[in-house]
């Protein structure tokens, strides 16, 4: 399958799947993040005309869902949202029944749920690419945003570091995978017992061992945040985690990120959040609305990356 004009490392990601950001090389999250400054920009266009996306979300979106279609109707195709509560996964139809029925009905598959395992057995059945759009352990379409917003600020960003503090989850997870494939040091700051998965951890490492950078995990926000070029941060209780709001409140106090922090932080430093953002918690008023911020840029750049991502999946 021929690539998209000027984008070769593109061409072997031709109906593939994504369910984890290391299924990825260095060479194609470069081209993807080419690929969708130019589609921001306005320099390139891809025609996904006639190709039908569909949405199988068991969790709450509103950045996911809303920039999956616009993409989508963007590149000239058409979204169907599959919500659960009223279709037949929602009744307890197989994974295997669904994903076989709705590869002859659509042609990529987006899927926001709980468990990796069941996004790992929709790919294993269905015969059309299926994207993680969110699971408990990864989120690589907002990575893809994420490097996209560090690039647009940087321009080069080999060598950067990006400080991420807050609980070692799925965001954190696609942060280390893709930050290391593209030779950016990655440091999760966090309280002890809330670091990340450890065998995406050493992942992360070996693939950035492979690439010049470097991934850490620090306990203290200070040694987290020195120098850094993009200070970041999520939710301290994702979805699922309600019952553990306040827990995990008391357990992050002091983990804020807030003006003392980006002081502590490289002068051109940015901040990132992947939202939604509960000021005064995880971050403050000052950091989200100050010159630094890049967090609603941050949320413009997951339509241009899915955009790129949807046209190399698909086109051809």
């Amino acid at each position: 399958m021929a690539a998209i004009n000027g984008y070769p490392a593109l061409a072997e990601l031709h109906g593939r799947d994504l369910l984890s950001s290391a299924d990825l090389n260095s060479e194609q999250t470069l081209a993807l993040l080419q690929l969708a400054a130019d589609l921001k920009a306005g320099r390139q266009r891809v025609d996904l005309g006639g190709k039908t996306l569909g949405l199988i979300f068991s969790k709450a979106s509103t950045r996911t869902r809303v920039s999956f279609t616009v993409a989508m109707a963007r590149l000239g195709g058409q979204t169907l949202d599959l919500n659960p509560q009223v279709t037949q996964v929602g009744r307890g139809e197989p994974v295997a029944d669904t994903a076989r029925v709705l590869s002859r009905y659509v042609d990529a598959l987006a899927i926001r749920t709980f468990a990796q395992e069941e996004l790992a057995d929709y790919a294993h059945w269905a015969s059309i690419p299926v994207i993680n759009a969110l699971t408990d352990l990864e989120h690589p379409c907002q990575a893809l945003a994420d490097f996209l917003t560090l690039q647009e600020a940087f321009g080069e960003i080999s060598g950067l570091t990006l400080a991420y503090v807050g609980d070692g989850n799925n965001v954190a997870h696609s942060l280390m995978l893709c930050g290391a494939l593209l030779g950016v040091n990655v440091r999760i700051g966090c309280p002890v017992g809330f670091e990340p998965d450890g065998t995406v951890l050493e992942q992360s490492r070996t693939l950035a061992a492979a690439h010049g950078s470097s991934v850490e995990v620090v306990h203290e926000p200070v040694a987290a945040v020195r120098g850094a070029h993009a200070l970041y941060t999520d939710v301290w209780a994702s979805m699922g985690q309600e019952e553990e709001k306040a827990e995990r409140e008391r357990a992050f106090a002091g983990w804020c990120l807030n003006e003392e922090l980006l002081a502590e932080a490289d002068p051109r430093a940015i901040v990132l959040h992947c939202l939604p953002a509960y000021r005064g918690l995880e971050i403050s008023a000052g950091a989200m609305e100050g010159s630094a911020s890049r967090i609603f840029d941050q949320a413009e750049n997951r339509l241009h990356a899915q955009q790129a991502l949807l046209a190399a999946l698909l086109s051809g």
